[in-house]
């Protein structure tokens, strides 16, 4: 299987309910699935299976051990910030070519196992990694296909096709276009869906109702 990569146009808009909703169709299907978050910010020790990466490897069918935290991130910072700013409030910066060469170890592991590997971005798809380097970059580098990510919310069809542009001109591969509706957005989820398939043909663009935590 192909790995992917899955990012977003902006943050908070879904893209860990997306990965974490593909694991468990690739687990369905009798997959053996691996997962990376590379880079996390806004990360607390205490409160780790509320976080993304506890979702995630629940999502993986795998305890939130430690080990596992720091295998599929191995870059965490406390700050709720970009990347960079967050780096910056420890002292310390994103090393985005360490980032790209563990990125690559883990896809090649992936396809010699025969395994299915989600990579999950940070924030949207131009946020800052380093001084010079975005997310997009970083796919970029990887040279695997993309799930882009956005919300339903007014302002989100800009938001999306802008990190569209992005990407192609980065040439990335674009899966598809999922849009994770936004709560409490009076846009309604299937006109968004259908405005975007309009500019993006032929890329698959598909709608991925709210579900409430606990249902």
């Amino acid at each position: 299987m192909t790995p992917i990569f899955i990012t977003g146009s902006g943050t908070g808009i879904g893209k860990t309910f997306v990965a974490e909703a593909l694991l468990r169709a690739w687990r369905a299907a009798g997959r053996n699935v691996a997962v990376l978050k590379p880079v996390i910010t806004g990360f607390d020790e205490a409160a780790v299976a509320a976080s993304d990466i506890g979702r995630l490897l629940a999502a993986a069918g795998v305890t939130p051990t430690s080990e596992y935290i720091s295998l599929v991130s191995p870059w965490r910072f406390a700050a709720p910030l970009s990347p960079d700013m967050a780096a910056a409030r420890e002292g310390s910066s994103v090393p985005v070519d360490e980032v790209i060469a563990y990125c690559r170890a883990a896809i090649a592991e992936a396809e010699q196992a025969d395994m299915s590997l989600a990579i999950e971005g940070i924030g949207g798809v131009m946020v800052p990694l380093d001084g010079t380097r975005t997310v997009a970059d970083v796919i970029a580098a990887l040279d695997i296909p993309a799930i882009l990510v956005c919300g339903s919310y007014l302002g989100s069809l800009s938001h999306t096709l802008t990190a569209y542009e992005a990407l192609r001109a980065r040439d990335v591969e674009i899966d598809r276009i999922i849009v994770s509706e936004t709560p409490d957005s009076e846009v309604p989820l299937a006109e968004t869906r259908d405005v975007l398939a309009r500019f993006v043909a032929p890329v698959a663009v598909e709608a991925m109702p709210f579900v409430p935590d606990g249902v």
